[in-house]
């Protein structure tokens, strides 16, 4: 199958910059392009997208109210976001991740990462670069008044309804890894880890894997460690 790919980024040039790359991939075609939010919200219904790369900063709705929009509509429940960002402003990052993105990635990334991207995101599987997210959160989670304070008492509850065995899958899920390694990690098998973290995503509401490691820190399951 295809994925279809909406760029949303108020440049011209590096949207037909990210245009060429993707149209020359065989698995991926460019369907739309938006120069603000709001008008990616829209295209990503009409041009029927599974991924979207948003940039943060544009005019009018900016790429997180746009993420935001997104994730909340059930319409484009399929829809990835993955944030482009120049990492000037790490904050703005995690709150796309709370907001419903799928992971983020540098303007200055290779090619090949941004393909990449692309295809973890379409996949739904794991994160892009998850322990490189992981520690963004640790560390924005940690910069908060009080360690606890911070941490949010209706997730913390909804844990209640994750079984033992959910619980150790997520706290590996918050440390990066993969199904494969979690499923080494644990003695168990990728499928029976993918079945527990589809488990955890559908009690805590969560839209994906970025959400999962999200929660996993606001819940006060796994704690920030700052450097």
């Amino acid at each position: 199958m295809t994925i279809r790919v909406l760029l949303a980024d108020d440049q011209a040039l590096l949207r037909s910059a990210f245009r060429v790359l993707v149209d020359s991939e065989a698995d991926m075609e460019v369907v739309a392009e938006a120069s603000d939010g709001a008008e990616a919200v829209r295209l990503a219904k009409e041009a029927r997208a599974d991924v979207v790369l948003m940039d943060i900063r544009m005019p009018g709705t900016d790429g997180l109210a746009a993420t935001r929009m997104i994730s909340a509509d059930p319409a484009l429940a399929h829809v990835r976001v993955v944030i482009l960002t120049t990492f000037e402003v790490d904050d703005y990052v995690v709150q796309s991740l709370r907001a419903g993105a799928s992971g983020f990635l540098g303007k200055g990334s290779e090619p090949d990462e941004l393909l990449a991207a692309i295809r973890v995101a379409a996949g739904g599987e794991a994160l892009l670069s998850p322990a490189a997210t992981k520690g963004l959160i640790a560390r924005f989670l940690a910069q908060g008044d009080g360690a606890d304070d911070d941490r949010d008492p209706a997730r913390a509850e909804r844990l209640d309804a994750l079984t033992v065995r959910e619980r150790e899958v997520l706290v590996q899920v918050a440390g990066g890894h993969s199904n494969d390694e979690i499923a080494e990690r644990l003695e168990v098998s990728p499928l029976t880890v993918k079945t527990h973290v589809n488990r955890a995503m559908s009690k805590l509401g969560a839209r994906d894997r970025a959400q999962l490691v999200v929660i996993a820190y606001e819940s006060g399951l796994v704690r920030p460690r700052v450097e």
